[in-house]
């Protein structure tokens, strides 16, 4: 798709801005002119080559959001009986490369595909709403980041993060950054921790390789567990549309294989077998704890990776099944 030009409106007489050049890494040609134009009260509409603001918006240089209940498909190739490569959540965002007969060509996170235009927000439309969906992100640079109730060194260590996860900011402090982990305040140092603004990208899907010795219903309990992300959670609920908390979303995928399991992740930790994290298979249970007691658990996907209820922030989401310290595996499924 060829973007040469962009509009860059402003309304300071409603407070509304859609481009503040105070924020902006932009060229000084961007800065003059608005700079020069912008009047109290009055629209600003100034045209700009498309160079002049590459890369400004939190690094895309055409910006596309998901206009979507739940998820987008990202396709590999621009047919709606291609193979499924990706997801693209409601309000994440894209790189357009390029847009042809109703498909756009796009990369998202580790994900490049093809999606349908009609459910992309583009140009300044789509960087409106993603000014209300960044978030500030922490990195985590190093190899195993302890997270602590408190900002201090003294405080207890509750649990340990993997290097590279991407952990939500509430606010930084001196020294340490307050982070919201499942739910729970926690903090870490900001030594090690990288933070940067942040949009929502796609999510990987890949032929999971399950290797010898799984079973077919196992494949077929993550397979089945997989097509709920991206729906809420909700503290004490079990639907898996309307939404779950990290027990209830456990509870019933279960239920769906003829399985009973308790409402609680306390209770769910005592039922079936207990076994090594290191040893863990697609459909076993995975149990983290707040320091003190268990209070959370996920379904394990294989490829290191955990399906769970999260937080009501993010949702059913997968995520990596060391993104916080593991302190109990299960095996339910009896093969």
């Amino acid at each position: 798709m060829k973007y040469t030009k962009v509009c860059v409106a402003l309304s300071l007489g409603m407070g509304l801005l859609l481009f503040n050049p105070m924020e902006a890494h932009a060229s000084g040609t961007v800065k003059s002119i608005l700079m020069e134009n912008a009047g109290a009260g009055a629209m600003l509409q100034a045209v700009l080559s498309y160079e002049d603001y590459k890369g400004y918006f939190w690094g895309y240089t055409n910006l596309g959001i998901a206009n979507v209940d739940n998820n987008l498909n990202i396709r590999k190739e621009p047919d709606t009986s291609a193979k499924l490569v990706g997801k693209l959540p409601k309000n994440a965002a894209c790189e357009i490369l390029d847009e042809e007969n109703g498909w756009a060509h796009i990369i998202s996170g580790e994900v490049e595909g093809y999606v349908s235009s009609e459910h992309l927000l583009t140009g300044m439309e789509a960087v409106s709403i993603a000014r209300e969906l960044v978030q500030n992100k922490a990195k985590v640079t190093c190899d195993s980041l302890k997270v602590r109730e408190e900002a201090s060194l003294e405080a207890e260590v509750i649990m340990m993060v993997a290097e590279g996860e991407r952990l939500d900011v509430i606010e930084e402090l001196d020294g340490w950054v307050k982070i919201d982990l499942d739910g729970q305040e926690v903090y870490v140092s900001s030594e090690y921790v990288e933070i940067s603004e942040e949009l929502d990208t796609a999510l990987t899907i890949t032929e999971v390789l399950y290797g010898e010795g799984v079973s077919d219903v196992r494949v077929e309990l993550c397979e089945f567990a997989k097509q709920f992300v991206g729906n809420p959670y909700v503290w004490g609920g079990t639907s898996l549309t309307k939404g779950a908390d990290c027990s209830g979303f456990v509870l019933s995928v279960f239920a769906e294989f003829g399985v009973e399991l308790p409402h609680y992740s306390v209770s769910q930790s005592q039922k079936g077998t207990e076994i090594d994290v290191d040893e863990v298979l697609p459909g076993d249970l995975i149990f983290y704890s707040n320091g003190s007691r268990i209070n959370h658990v996920a379904i394990y996907i294989g490829n290191g990776q955990v399906i769970h209820a999260s937080s009501p922030k993010t949702g059913i989401k997968i995520s990596n099944y060391n993104y916080r310290t593991p302190v109990k595996a299960t095996r339910i499924l009896v093969d």
